[in-house]
């Protein structure tokens, strides 16, 4: 899929959390035990890769869309709009809840994170590329830069 230059960083971020959400996924069909070294990592590898990555959606992405769509009366960007942040959300309390050592929400964490990823690149991602301005589309990208977001993984294999 061909992707506008201005959110290709955000784009190649969603592999590295496909990697993570495929991997709460494989552990939650073993052992807490197993499991123990990612579920102790997640809440700081959420805190400095997706948390800034969710910021950057939140702040430049969701709020161009949303300008846009007053602008345009594209009644389909509130309804992606509002998933996003319920998943975004829901994502960020289930992080906490498996620091807190809650093995049943690995599961649930990863196929929520693998979904959220796959309609942001399918859904919102092309909304906003068919919507927002080339300058619209810039500055989301010069935002991410200012933020420094970016899911570099650092869990272990």
């Amino acid at each position: 899929m061909r992707r506008s230059p201005h959110l290709l960083q955000l784009s190649r971020e969603h592999h590295t959390a496909l990697v993570l959400a495929k991997r709460a996924q494989r552990l939650a069909r073993g052992t807490a035990a197993a499991a123990q070294e990612f579920m102790d990592e997640l809440p700081a590898v959420f805190e400095h890769e997706l948390e800034p990555h969710f910021q950057v959606e939140e702040i430049a992405l969701l709020s161009a869309l949303r300008d846009a769509q007053a602008a345009d009366g594209a009644e389909d960007v509130v309804s992606m709009v509002e998933r996003t942040l319920l998943e975004h959300a829901g994502l960020r309390e289930l992080a906490r809840r498996i620091g807190g050592q809650d093995f049943s929400s690995l599961a649930v964490f990863g196929e929520l994170l693998d979904g959220h990823v796959r309609f942001e690149e399918r859904e919102l991602f092309n909304r906003a590329e068919s919507l927002l301005s080339p300058e619209a589309l810039a500055r989301i990208d010069e935002a991410h830069r200012q933020m420094g977001a970016g899911c570099r993984s650092t869990l272990p294999s």
